[in-house]
């Protein structure tokens, strides 16, 4: 947090742009790098339990690498999130905490809720999925279960940042949990790009991934006209470094979708192609962050934004 700096004399108001002496309304997100770190692997997590739920539909002998490795994400990134929520919280009973109660009203309750079962449902079937009689009936149980876990923890988080009195995301609200779950498409879709799949596996995670990412780039060409419906808020997202960041976020997306486009890739390629994918999806859930660290500082942002409203 940076140091209050005293004044030597008081600002001067504009006519027509008032603002309570250039302070900022708003105290800025206290939130760290864990936070944007959550939001990827979370992405990353609940996408590909998702994909798992559905290639277990139509399951078939040459899919069920694909649906363990799925499996195997869900479990490792179930974990990881957790830690990412208990090293933001400081300790780990907070989290457990937040477990006493049932809330839906509150996004982070549910989001607590979403990760722990999701958490649990991807464990039973990593460890049920295959095996003989009921017990592989509750694997593929907990398989489908860990889908709609899956689909909420890609998308919830999304929700939870736009649900603040914060301008850029408060005005993103209807397109945020839309970026934020097809971007997560686009992380697991470059992640299986990384490894060795059946020709079958890497038809089912190369539409996977296009979808995503032709989705994550539209959803962030909305998301930006509509928090620019008020310059002022939209401003983070096109200068400094949060538009650097946004920019950046959108170019390895589109290099991604170019490299997966091109007939008889090599192996070499798609690994090229998932990095740059991977890389911009992680860009992307940093430059929200910082863009809304710089929107709670804008003075005139909030201002401006009631006035339209008004």
């Amino acid at each position: 947090m940076s140091a209050v700096v005293p004044w030597e004399k008081l600002p001067s108001p504009q006519p027509g742009d008032p603002t309570y002496y250039d302070r900022p309304l708003l105290n800025e997100p206290v939130w760290e790098w864990d936070i944007p770190a959550y939001y990827y692997i979370g992405g990353l997590t609940g996408a590909s339990l998702v994909l798992g739920a559905a290639a277990q539909i139509a399951d078939s002998r040459n899919r069920a690498a694909l649906i363990t490795r799925c499996h195997w994400i869900g479990f490792l990134g179930c974990s990881i999130s957790g830690g990412l929520l208990i090293h933001d919280l400081g300790r780990p009973e907070r989290f457990l905490n937040m477990l006493r109660v049932f809330r839906p009203t509150s996004p982070m309750n549910m989001g607590a809720w979403i990760l722990s079962g999701a958490a649990a449902t991807s464990t039973g079937a990593l460890m049920l999925r295959g095996r003989r009689g009921w017990l592989n009936k509750i694997g593929r149980a907990c398989g489908y279960a860990a889908g709609i876990f899956g689909a909420a923890l890609a998308t919830y988080t999304g929700v939870l940042v736009s649900n603040s009195a914060i301008p850029l995301w408060q005005e993103s609200r209807r397109v945020l949990p839309i970026l934020f779950g097809s971007s997560a498409m686009t992380s697991a879709g470059c992640a299986f790009e990384m490894f060795v799949q059946s020709s079958e596996e890497q038809r089912i995670t190369r539409t996977f991934d296009a979808i995503g990412q032709l989705a994550e780039l539209a959803a962030a060409v909305v998301m930006e006209k509509q928090v620019s419906a008020v310059p002022r808020v939209g401003q983070p997202l096109r200068r400094g470094l949060s538009g650097v960041m946004w920019r950046g976020a959108s170019l390895l997306t589109a290099g991604s979708a170019v490299l997966a486009m091109l007939p008889n890739r090599s192996r070499r390629s798609r690994i090229a192609g998932g990095i740059l994918g991977t890389l911009g999806s992680l860009l992307l859930r940093f430059a929200v962050h910082h863009a809304g660290v710089v929107s709670s500082r804008d003075a005139r942002a909030s201002f401006h934004q009631q006035h339209r409203l008004g």
